[in-house]
């Protein structure tokens, strides 16, 4: 459905082809990215997820020429509707960036961008310049590809000596092994509730870093140690939907995107919403009526264009929906 080359990307297209395939009037075959775009257009809107061409351009010449063709094209056809800007993902594809986004007007937990490893003293020495509280939550820069979901929770200044720059240093909150995470699809969201890992003593201790896969243990079916909790212990409240709908309101003026996903958690102490990630085009597992959301979304976004008078059918009642593969 998407541009997609990962493994880990491969099963969600397979998983929603099973699920509910977009039907169109007429048959449309995927935009083939190593190929001239222009013969395979006209194209009122283009669906596409290429996290893997944007990140592999950093250092692979070939990605890098087929994100500029594909840029070109976009450039030179203003009338077709990208969905989403390519800008706004390469935002949420840097947990640099995406992280000074949370900061800003979104309750999220104090965080640093650690550069480089060559001096231990200084990370240490900033983590508390920052405010930063143990145990703390180290994620890789790059929020994509199946290596972005390998993380630790470090619990004293020694144990900043395991981390792998660069990356993210977040303080841990603690969230009775509760994660939401928000599904965003234009006007629409869900809110599905997953397993998360448990609470920690708060403060500096001798423990062992933990490492970990995110997404293993936030799995629906995960039985992992992190996510045991405390039989005494009292649940978390759920999210309020005010809140959530708020947040969402909130996040999509700031990314200028329609499709993504958002992992919150409730804070035990001060029940307040947090927000920990943002992910580009997530799996949507969870969310029902998908298909649907995702179809109404087009079809509001041509209809909008359309009466904005920058969009023309030629007298068609018909819309060709480009859906992008990076490579054939």
């Amino acid at each position: 459905m998407r541009g997609e080359t990962s493994s880990s990307n491969l099963k969600k297209s397979r998983r929603f082809s099973l699920q509910a395939p977009l039907t169109f009037k007429r048959k449309i075959p995927p935009i083939d990215l190593t190929q001239p775009l222009g013969p395979q257009g006209p194209f009122d809107i283009i669906l596409h997820k290429l996290s893997d061409v944007i990140v592999e351009a950093e250092h692979d010449s070939q990605s890098q020429q087929l994100l500029d063709n594909f840029q070109s094209y976009v450039s030179a056809h203003p009338d077709t509707v990208l969905l989403d800007p390519l800008p706004a993902m390469a935002k949420l594809l840097d947990r640099f960036i995406s992280g000074r986004i949370m900061n800003w007007r979104i309750c999220s937990p104090p965080c640093l961008e650690v550069h480089s490893g060559s001096d231990l003293s200084s990370i240490q020495q900033a983590v508390i310049r920052q405010g930063l509280t143990f145990p703390l939550i180290c994620k890789t820069r790059v929020a994509h590809g199946s290596y972005s979901h390998e993380m630790c929770l470090l619990f004293s200044a020694a144990s900043l000596a395991d981390i792998h720059p660069p990356c993210v240093l977040q303080s841990f909150v603690n969230h009775g092994a509760v994660l939401y995470k928000v599904f965003v699809v234009g006007d629409k969201h869900c809110c599905v509730e997953r397993p998360s890992i448990k609470n920690f003593p708060s403060g500096p201790c001798d423990r062992k870093t933990i490492f970990f896969n995110s997404q293993k243990v936030s799995k629906p079916e995960s039985n992992s140690n992190l996510t045991s909790v405390d039989e005494h212990m009292v649940d978390p409240p759920s999210p309020s939907s005010d809140a959530v709908a708020a947040l969402v309101k909130e996040l999509r003026a700031q990314l200028g995107m329609a499709l993504f996903g958002v992992d919150v958690i409730v804070n035990i102490g001060t029940h307040a919403l947090t927000v920990i990630d943002i992910n580009i085009f997530p799996g949507y597992e969870g969310m029902p009526q998908f298909f649907s959301s995702l179809l109404s979304h087009i079809q509001s976004v041509l209809d909008k264009h359309a009466a904005a008078g920058s969009h023309t059918t030629g007298g068609s009642s018909e819309e060709t929906v480009g859906v992008c593969h990076p490579r054939s």
